[in-house]
């Protein structure tokens, strides 16, 4: 049996994806979701195979995730959030929450849940992250997202 060796440039051509994107910090969540639809379409995706929904909060983003997951018509889902650090141990709990679930996302449905949430203790650090110093983490879960729906494919 020959190994399936994933391809080194990501194609979306015959992809179809959802982005779901928390409104919570909704100017750097707004920033990581024009880099994820950026991505797609360098990757040769076509905008009319782009469902892009809206979540509440990170919390949230695993609820609607697995209802997009779910869709016969979805191949991967880009899941786009940020938390910040605050004076409790909320903000752990939430990253742990929505990292667990789409990883249940992912095995239940063979589909790739790309985690595009920004876990940040500064501000700075998560505006650096959405488009600025240290890139897009939009852009980058995205990428995730297709290169491993193209496998996945491959190997169906």
């Amino acid at each position: 049996m020959q190994p399936v060796v994933p391809s080194t440039a990501v194609n979306a051509r015959s992809l179809r994806i959802a982005i779901v994107t928390s409104t919570y910090h909704g100017d750097l969540t707004s920033a990581l979701e024009r880099g994820a639809v950026k991505a797609f379409e360098q990757a040769g995706g076509e905008p009319s195979k782009l469902r892009i929904v809206k979540a509440p909060g990170a919390f949230e983003l695993v609820a609607i995730s697995r209802a997009a997951a779910a869709r016969s018509d979805i191949d991967a889902v880009v899941a786009l959030g940020c938390v910040l650090t605050g004076e409790t141990s909320h903000d752990r709990h939430i990253c742990e929450a929505v990292a667990h679930g789409l990883a249940l996302i992912s095995i239940e449905f063979g589909k790739p849940a790309a985690f595009g949430l920004l876990t940040c203790q500064t501000l700075a650090q998560a505006q650096a992250r959405a488009g600025g110093a240290k890139g897009n983490k939009g852009e980058e879960a995205m990428r995730a997202a297709i290169g491993a729906a193209q496998t996945i494919k491959e190997l169906q």
